[in-house]
């Protein structure tokens, strides 16, 4: 039994070709009508079903069982219908009736390549597309045998996993890196604004390029050495940062968007990790941040504004007006660069502390901004509202190379704390794509006008659960309710997404589950295992969760001892705890470091958080008013600690409201273990 994903409406034929023998499939049929296709499905034995006919059901099933104990070929799509998004759509668990009194193996499946094709949804439509390119290439993956599955979820888990491989081996291989896309995306909107920030800068595609070139002549005439690898950048989110980080790219280094809120001594020990020699910075932003004592020599942007030379405006407005996108490559030498090649490092301090350096491939970056782009339906006229910092690795990915290398406009602004400019921002140029987190959301919800985010079509929160009180409020005021995806630093950083209300077309199955973090990016697979075992968990099953696929990064900088920790096989390990449903869509519960083991059963901190968060309501300033944690216990391990500011509600009765929630004892915190403070850090 052949058990593939479901990208086009050609898939079937495809799967024909690709096979020395025949394949009896298993099709609707209502599209089976025309004469030529009731002759070819009768010409290579077709299995007809439909859904609302519960009797060809049962026959379907019943001729793909006798087939198959006859020694024959049968596929069947489980998924019921093709993807709008390019994800792996929810398993139907039918098929598993087809394999009840066989021996016979299942064979994963995964179709690469097609989505994109005029073939597919792409664009909200299955017919009229132009062809993005001739001939179009496409990879069709046969995974082990499975023997005698349990259930729909193995089968899903094992197409998923295939469809990490081959997205991977095609980022390696066939995907078009993202400087090149650049270049392409500016000709492309030569004469149309393509980013833009609150400082009023505007620049069009052809504008963005010009500067970009111009920039990278400058950093390399007047600023770096040509064995400069790693070059430090100290910008917040505008234009001038942008630039800074395009032209670095441009120029085949490596850019490294220091976090200007550490400390010194931590942005020093990132600085001589990377040993970078030189931070680009700007003498306003850095007269506003008071930093001082930097072991690397800062070099001022301002310096730059008289240097370019007429020969430089002249080269660079022929380069960027008039030289052939592939002539301007080959120029620069970007065909020299490898997808597997580093284009960034983000430095994060994880759960230790120290600093860490994530190293990130074009393959990386570039396997996520198209995953973003298909599962967002991202078009021409969208404009994304860019206020993460360039050092998160969601505003390097998104903000920069999201914005650089597809066909749409960026806008920036230097602090997500200000939410009345961003709203500003916002409705001048008629935002339609907010990423943020849910923290920033409460700020906006209290201090932006209506009018003033009008204009959003999708807002994304990360980082932090999102609440549902808060999703409901924020789409109450503006129209557009939130959605809350998954990332780390790790995994470039989208892992999951669940797709916006008003990107969701035609859609035949679910693809959004509020309190989830929705389902992984098309070619990125999630496992869960259990805690102390390391067994695979079943749907449903809380473990730890593990991600594997093209974004997954090439390791820690010069930490090999701690890349292996961290990554096995080709599978990160999160640190999360999380469960993936029978759909697909995974759910966080915890993190490892935020569960206590008391009497040998492992007790999740922040679902006590929640339940005590629900029982007070949320505070006026909107600040966290607990934290739960624990200490060591002779007799069971660990004890719960619950740390408060001023709470509205007695103890006992916090105490009583846990268990009508219907919380285990062990999940109840001991009275005594309720602790004032006066304030949480945050």
């Amino acid at each position: 039994l052949l058990v593939p994903n479901h990208i086009t409406w050609v898939d079937a034929l495809l799967l024909v070709l690709a096979s020395s023998r025949p394949i009896r499939m298993i099709a609707l049929d209502t599209n089976l009508k025309s004469r030529s296709l009731a002759w070819l499905s009768r010409l290579f034995g077709t299995i007809p079903i439909n859904p609302a006919k519960p009797k060809t059901i049962i026959l379907a099933f019943r001729a793909a069982r006798e087939a198959l104990q006859n020694g024959e070929l049968v596929c069947i799509f489980p998924e019921g219908g093709l993807t709008r998004s390019g994800q792996v759509q929810a398993f139907r668990p039918g098929m598993m009736k087809i394999l009840e009194g066989t021996t016979v193996p299942v064979i994963p499946v995964y179709l690469d390549g097609l989505w994109g094709s005029i073939f597919s949804f792409e664009g909200g439509k299955f017919f009229w597309k132009w062809p993005r390119r001739i001939p179009y290439p496409m990879t069709i993956l046969f995974g082990p045998p499975i023997a005698q599955p349990d259930n729909v979820y193995d089968i899903r888990q094992a197409v998923m996993e295939l469809g990490a491989v081959a997205v991977k081996k095609r980022s390696q291989e066939k995907m078009e890196l993202l400087t090149r896309s650049f270049i392409r995306r500016c000709k492309q909107r030569k004469n149309t604004s393509k980013i833009a920030d609150s400082t009023g800068a505007d620049y069009t595609g052809g504008e963005l390029l010009l500067r970009s070139l111009i920039f990278r002549r400058l950093l390399r005439r007047h600023v770096l050495k040509d064995d400069e690898k790693f070059v430090g950048v100290l910008l917040p989110p505008s234009a001038p940062g942008y630039l800074a980080n395009l032209a670095l790219a441009l120029d085949k280094r490596v850019s490294v968007n220091l976090n200007y809120t550490v400390s010194a001594d931590v942005m020093n020990a990132c600085i001589q990790a990377a040993g970078i020699k030189h931070v680009l910075t700007s003498q306003k932003f850095m007269d506003k941040m008071n930093l001082s004592g930097l072991s690397a020599e800062l070099f001022y942007l301002e310096d730059l504004k008289d240097k370019p030379t007429l020969l430089d405006k002249i080269t660079g407005y022929l380069q960027a007006y008039w030289t052939p996108a592939s002539i301007l490559e080959a120029s620069l030498g970007l065909g020299k660069v490898k997808p597997d090649d580093l284009l960034t490092i983000i430095f994060t301090s994880g759960s230790t502390g120290a600093p860490k350096g994530v190293m990130l491939t074009y393959a990386n970056i570039g396997s996520n901004v198209e995953g973003i782009e298909q599962v967002l339906k991202l078009k021409s006229s969208d404009v994304l509202v860019g206020i993460l910092p360039y050092f998160h690795s969601f505003g390097y990915t998104v903000s920069i190379w999201g914005v650089g290398a597809l066909d749409i406009k960026g806008v920036y602004h230097y602090s997500p704390l200000d939410a009345k400019r961003i709203g500003k921002l916002t409705q001048q140029h008629k935002g339609t794509i907010f990423i943020s987190t849910p923290t920033f959301l409460r700020t906006f919800l209290r201090r932006c006008e209506k009018e003033e985010l009008a204009t959003l079509d999708v807002v994304v929160c990360g980082a932090e659960k999102l609440p549902v009180d808060l999703a409901q409020a924020f789409q109450d005021k503006y129209g557009v309710r939130p959605v809350e995806g998954y990332g780390t630093s790790e995994l470039s950083p989208v892992v999951c997404v669940n797709i916006p209300p008003s990107r969701s077309i035609d859609n035949f199955q679910k693809d959004c589950l509020e309190g989830s973090v929705g389902r992984p990016l098309p070619g990125v697979s999630a496992k869960t295992t259990h805690l102390e075992t390391g067994a695979a968990c079943q749907a449903g099953e809380s473990g730890m969760l593990w991600i594997t696929g093209p974004n997954v990064m090439k390791g820690y900088l010069h930490q090999p001892e701690l890349t292996a920790k961290a990554i096995k096989d080709g599978w990160y390990q999160t640190g999360d705890i999380a469960f993936i449903d029978e759909e697909g869509f995974v759910h966080i519960t915890g993190r490892e470091s935020r569960f206590s083991k008391i009497g040998g059963e492992m007790v999740p901190h922040i679902k006590i958080e929640e339940e005590l968060e629900k029982l007070l309501g949320s505070s006026e300033d909107g600040k966290p008013q607990i934290a739960v944690t624990a200490v060591t216990d002779e007799k069971k391990g660990e004890r719960l600690i619950v740390l408060h500011t001023k709470l509205s509600k007695s103890i006992d009765e916090l105490r009583k409201g846990l268990s009508e929630a219907g919380l285990p004892n062990l999940f109840i915190p001991g009275a005594d273990g309720f602790i004032e403070v006066a304030a949480l850090p945050v």
